[in-house]
């Protein structure tokens, strides 16, 4: 055991308190690099917008996407010293390989694919933070565009992160006005005209006293008839997003209007658009 005795006990606990000391520098510097970089790309962003008249939702986009660049090339830098710290030679690693070599060596290909994707996606402005999307079996807004993952609030509340690869059709619900549609049944013992004339009255009503309102909103008349009623339909054009919400006040509206009438309002329903959140 004489191996023991002559192994430098001191040296090597000073080597190990060097590389640790190492080790927590780099890890605090990479914090407070990726807390200040971040703040630089939001001010940096934010003056482009005032000075370009750029929208909101578009900084927001591209703003999301240059933090989460930064974060990778910084991880990326920060894993190479830590390597370097533990004797690694990270890069010699990189130049014998080659840099796709090494992004094949570790599966990447997908992640290849979602960059490129989500190039693709920016570059011809296909969504922006704040639209509402429907794509890859998910509907909801847009939170972020990320450099690999997009993440979408769902309408109950539930973040999806979708790889950008998987973003094969896009439908975007935030482009241009939106539109609002009220079905509403009618017992046959109404009378139409009169169903008619109340309804749209209640319409112009509902025009004057909601600025969301873009078009509208009319009785387009009869929808259809079925067994028991017959359904008429009330449409509108909004500013996007606010169309559930004209639809929701003319619900109310046309209820309390059929109860003033002294209308069959008892038998009066309102079939849901399937589209609705």
């Amino acid at each position: 055991m004489k191996w023991i005795e002559n192994i430098n006990w001191e040296q090597i606990l000073l080597n190990i308190g060097i590389t640790l000391i190492q080790l927590i520098v780099t890890i605090i510097a990479f914090l407070i690099i990726r807390s200040i970089g971040k703040k630089v790309i939001r001010s940096s962003f934010l003056k482009v917008q005032n000075k370009r008249k750029m929208s909101v939702a578009r900084t927001k986009t591209l703003q999301a996407l240059a933090i989460s660049v930064f974060s990778y090339v910084l991880f990326f830098i920060t894993l190479v010293i830590i390597l370097g710290i533990f004797d690694f030679d990270a890069t010699g690693l990189i130049a014998g390989a080659g840099v796709v070599g090494l992004a094949i060596g570790f599966g990447a290909q997908g992640f290849v694919s979602d960059i490129v994707t989500g190039f693709f996606i920016l570059l011809e402005k296909q969504i922006d933070v704040g639209d509402y999307v429907t794509t890859a079996g998910y509907e909801g807004i847009v939170e972020e565009v990320g450099l690999r993952t997009t993440q979408i609030r769902s309408f109950d509340g539930t973040l999806q992160y979708i790889p950008n690869r998987e973003i094969g059709s896009l439908s975007n619900h935030s482009r241009g006005s939106m539109q609002a549609l009220v079905d509403i049944g009618i017992p046959y013992e109404d009378n139409i005209d009169q169903a008619i004339t109340v309804l749209q009255d209640v319409c112009d009503k509902v025009k004057q006293e909601n600025d969301k309102i873009l078009e509208g909103p009319d009785v387009l008349g009869v929808q259809m008839i079925g067994q028991a009623d017959i359904t008429l339909r009330i449409i509108a054009k909004t500013e996007n997003m606010e169309q559930w919400g004209v639809e929701r006040q003319l619900r109310k509206a046309i209820k309390e209007a059929f109860d003033k009438n002294k209308m069959n309002s008892d038998q009066v329903y309102f079939e849901k658009d399937p589209n609705e959140g």
